[in-house]
């Protein structure tokens, strides 16, 4: 089974002013369109990828938006509380262990540090930050039977700027 990991775009500095919730905070509008580009170059590398899910945050949805965009979905965008910028990671694996087979194929967009973490929680059974993701960076897990602690495997880990270099 494959799950990919997605952070989000290049977004707005954190400004309570402007955004007292956090959540609220959008990509930038360069950031808009570098994520577009590392989406398209993600689709590049034809994938099996069937269904996207997304934390609830505006720039991690705005993220996941161009991903299904560029996939070509015709499913629609999912979102997951257990997703949310600074949430425990266990959840999330405990939510993808839960779908089953129905995981198979899945991009998650998040946040740092719950995808880091959760790459280590795959690997290690801890969640511990053993790669960092760069915004609109990605990475492939894959789990040869069901999705759990320390039963993954760390495929490959892409920036942004390796993904654009591979868009069309």
């Amino acid at each position: 089974m494959e799950l990919y990991l997605v952070r989000h775009g290049p977004s707005e500095s954190r400004d309570p002013v402007q955004w007292s919730d956090d959540e609220d905070r959008p990509l930038t509008r360069a950031g808009a369109t570098e994520t577009r580009k590392a989406a398209r170059g993600f689709a590049s590398l034809a994938l099996d990828v069937r269904r996207v899910v997304s934390s609830p945050a505006v720039r991690a949805r705005a993220t996941a938006e161009r991903f299904v965009e560029a996939l070509k979905l015709t499913r629609p965008l999912e979102v997951w509380d257990e997703l949310r910028p600074d949430s425990p990671t266990e959840p999330v694996l405990a939510r993808a262990s839960a779908e089953g087979r129905r995981i198979d194929g899945t991009v998650l967009v998040g946040h740092e540090p719950v995808l880091s973490e959760l790459v280590g929680l795959a690997l290690t059974g801890d969640a511990l930050s053993l790669v960092h993701f760069g915004r609109a960076g990605a990475a492939a897990l894959s789990f040869d039977r069901t999705v759990a602690p320390s039963a993954g495997r760390l495929d490959w880990l892409l920036t942004r700027s390796q993904l654009s270099a591979l868009a069309p």
